[in-house]
């Protein structure tokens, strides 16, 4: 098989990878706050369940330590395709589209 489409499958699943992390990142932030607000709610005290947002925070950074591991394998990835004779940019092909999305419980007021 031809280096370039071999690099190609290759960049697909670190972008996938990669993007996986961050809707974690995004599940796990949005987790936390759920926990904190589910807390107020109950009026339960601070020291209620401190444990569990303790090991959510660990979590976290977790997610975190793993983001920027990625970072690091895309680096390393970008300096092997040099190494292999590949100069073709190819990421731009997999992203999705940056468009702005509107969340659903959201509307525009005039």
């Amino acid at each position: 098989m031809e280096k370039i489409f071999v690099a190609k499958q290759v960049a697909k699943k670190l972008q996938s990878t990669e993007a996986a992390v961050d809707v974690a990142m995004i599940e796990a932030a949005e987790f936390l706050g759920e926990m904190l607000k589910a807390r107020k709610d109950v009026n339960a005290s601070l020291i209620f369940a401190d444990d569990a947002q303790v090991k959510m925070m660990a979590a976290m950074k977790a997610l975190s330590e793993a983001r920027t591991a990625m970072v690091g394998v895309h680096q390393e990835l970008s300096e092997a395709k040099l190494r292999l004779g590949i100069r073709t940019k190819m990421d731009f092909e997999d992203k999705p589209s940056a468009q702005p999305q509107t969340p659903a419980n959201l509307r525009e007021v005039i």
